[in-house]
């Protein structure tokens, strides 16, 4: 489906979770990802799971790379950004960001971390003017659901969304909602049955 077809929003869905099945966050972008179909305020997902298919790390050769000029790259430079470019050429036909990421250790999954690190990219998807960095992905919005056995989300142990809100906004992307399953060692089956019911409420929202 081309843009002259769709009817809808383009979603990226972003998965990151280690556990492939019973995982909270996917039940998460799953429910979301289907609400935002229902709707009709989505026609399109891609699905980028770097939770079963993490992406490559950030190393010398990839940070030479990407501070060659374009232009000036050889093979070996290019084929080592080809990932990153692929991931960024998502993020730009993207409408709607969909990230699911549980918080580990205070903060976010080494996968979604090495995702960040692959599109967060000066002269990519952010620039720098005299006034200072400009995020170039302005425009979209992005949900992030998240889910936690302990951690409050947005207390004083949450490192992990108030780092995915500064990241997004760096690259342009200010419009982000935290869609939470936080404390179930504590709340049990409310964590993620006021998580669902605020799926529910936030796109039903957006889409009136």
């Amino acid at each position: 489906m081309n843009a002259s077809t769709r009817t809808g929003a383009r979603v990226l869905r972003i998965d990151s979770s280690a556990r492939l099945e019973g995982s909270n966050t996917r039940a998460l972008t799953t429910a979301l990802v289907q609400r935002l179909l229902d709707t009709g305020t989505a026609s399109e997902v891609v699905e980028r799971d770097v939770g079963r298919h993490g992406p490559e790390f950030v190393d010398a050769a990839w940070v030479g790379a990407n501070l060659t000029p374009a232009d000036d790259r050889d093979d070996a430079q290019r084929s080592r950004l080809a990932l990153s470019e692929t991931l960024v050429e998502e993020l730009f036909a993207a409408d709607i960001l969909v990230i699911g990421a549980p918080i580990y250790n205070f903060g976010i999954p080494a996968a979604l971390k090495a995702w960040i690190d692959l599109v967060a990219r000066a002269r990519r998807t952010f620039r720098y003017t005299e006034s200072g960095p400009e995020g170039l992905l302005a425009g979209r919005r992005a949900y992030v659901c998240t889910s936690s056995g302990g951690t409050a989300v947005d207390g004083d142990m949450d490192f992990a969304t108030p780092y995915l809100r500064h990241a997004l906004g760096f690259i342009g992307i200010d419009d982000v909602s935290v869609i939470a399953a936080d404390r179930a060692m504590a709340r049990g089956e409310e964590a993620m049955t006021s998580a669902l019911a605020e799926v529910d409420s936030r796109v039903s929202e957006r889409a009136a």
